[in-house]
């Protein structure tokens, strides 16, 4: 005959699910160290467009200067030189760098993913396009930054 016993207990709550005052500044901080280290081409900014942490990967990816010269400037303060996609390479245009997978994962608080033209350097052959893949970090339920990963194509 089989036996079967039941046994009830408090559910464990970890210190990694506060969502006291301090959480915010400690999410960034584990996402940030993260991302400074990562291989993989990354970045991470706050609320205020400020690259909190990027790779070295993604600084030559995108063509910008090492790590420590960006991270506390704002993502789009000129260095980054986003191209639209006509032959003509131009910048692009206000309108739609609203809508690039950093910026909207901010404003819309979902997943966001597209491509991206940058120029990583001078002359025409220094084009890359990126497929970059953001998410929402959210600290007590709301959009505190977003993480983004990004691929050459």
């Amino acid at each position: 005959m089989a036996h079967v016993e039941l046994s009830l207990t408090e559910a464990f709550v970890s210190p990694a699910d506060d969502t006291s005052t301090g959480h915010e500044s400690d999410s960034f901080n584990h996402w940030s160290a993260s991302v400074s280290r990562a291989a993989e081409p990354c970045l991470l900014i706050d609320l205020r467009t400020t690259i909190t942490a990027i790779s070295d990967s993604c600084c030559a990816l995108l063509g910008l200067s090492a790590p420590a010269k960006v991270v506390g400037h704002p993502l789009l303060d000129g260095e980054l030189r986003l191209l639209d996609f006509t032959a003509a390479r131009g910048e692009l245009h206000e309108q739609e760098v609203d809508k690039i997978p950093p910026l909207l994962a901010l404003s819309s608080g979902r997943l966001t993913r597209g491509l991206l033209r940058v120029q990583a350097g001078t002359g025409p052959t220094t084009d890359a396009t990126v497929d970059a893949i953001s998410t929402p970090l959210l600290v007590a339920g709301a959009v505190a930054g977003s993480l983004t990963f990004f691929a050459k194509i």
